[in-house]
């Protein structure tokens, strides 16, 4: 069976999203959905992508109950500035040496980063580990490493690694 359906899941989960994308269950759109469910599976094992392993699902709540809390801080710190047009303030561009390797805690932190308001990825190096980031409002003081490091890499190190 796994030979000719891999990844049964996944099969129904690409035919269900077809028919949702499409808004119609026609005969012609599920054949399409089925014939797209059957190869996608084939066509995701070639990219070789690692099991993911989630070690402690419990910190996932811890997660994203810190990643709301900071939406809600983001939204009004951004308004703030905004609002406030003041010309004192900058923005810029952070470099932050990252200790987390696994690609699903990258992708991870990379959603949450960007999904933040004021915050955007920028690049990331893996030979160097040193993550770049812009930042919306660069205050005094804000030591953006040991925010980052202190909120979300910590519990990505608990889940993926």
């Amino acid at each position: 069976m796994s030979r000719w359906l891999p990844s049964p899941p996944t099969t129904l989960g690409l035919l269900a999203l077809w028919l949702l994308l499409n808004q119609s269950v026609s005969p012609g759109h599920i054949l399409l959905g089925s014939i797209l469910g059957l190869l996608g599976p084939f066509l995701l094992k070639r990219l070789d992508v690692p099991p993911l392993k989630l070690r402690r699902p419990g910190s996932i709540l811890r997660l994203l109950g810190i990643f709301i809390a900071d939406m809600i801080r983001s939204n009004i710190a951004v308004a703030r500035v905004i609002l406030a047009n003041d010309p004192r303030r900058k923005n810029g561009f952070v470099r932050i040496p990252l200790r987390l390797r696994s690609r699903y805690a990258l992708a991870t932190l990379a959603c949450l980063i960007t999904a933040t308001p004021g915050t955007s990825w920028v690049s990331y190096d893996p030979a160097t580990g040193v993550l770049v980031i812009h930042v919306l409002d660069l205050s005094e003081g804000d030591d953006w490493s040991a925010l980052i490091e202190r909120r979300y890499v910590g519990l990505l190190v608990e889940i993926f690694e």
